[in-house]
């Protein structure tokens, strides 16, 4: 599997489990303003990087304060947003460079394939804070562990 197949991969396990604890924060006894903001966190950041790829200006704040039910809505578009990034990269175009500024006004090069890897970890961190939050309140979180993932087939290699 190239490095890029295996980005692509991550991305569709991502997909998935932000939409998983999207449903699941929709269905909870107990959803708290937490939970609420780091799901809006994980999926605006998103889009953040994925603005900074394509050198576009930064279409959302990284803590906006969206409702549990926008938040899924801007996580089903990325799934497209993010194919579009896709289509457009080859195993090569991972190790352009990225110059981009910070929420702190600092800037940063990166390249596509690190912003791209940091993006799936930086979600994972955060999907883990909610289950403990979930788990904290009261509810059962819903079970995102990438190995999860492939063993239920959620998406091809």
């Amino acid at each position: 599997m190239t490095h890029l197949a295996h980005l692509q991969r991550l991305f569709r396990y991502d997909d998935w489990a932000n939409l998983e604890v999207a449903s699941a924060l929709a269905s909870a006894r107990y959803p708290t303003e937490r939970v609420r903001r780091l799901l809006a966190h994980i999926v605006a950041t998103e889009w953040v990087w994925r603005s900074r790829i394509l050198a576009q200006p930064q279409p959302v704040a990284v803590w906006p304060e969206w409702e549990l039910a926008e938040s899924a809505r801007q996580a089903e578009a990325l799934r497209g947003a993010w194919s579009g990034i896709f289509r457009g990269l080859d195993d090569e175009g991972l190790d352009r460079t990225v110059t981009y500024v910070n929420t702190s006004d600092q800037q940063f090069s990166s390249t596509a394939g690190d912003i791209l890897m940091h993006v799936v970890m930086h979600s994972a961190y955060h999907r883990g804070q909610i289950a403990s939050e979930m788990r904290a309140a009261g509810d059962e979180p819903v079970y995102t562990d990438f190995i999860h993932a492939v063993r239920q087939g959620t998406f091809e290699k």
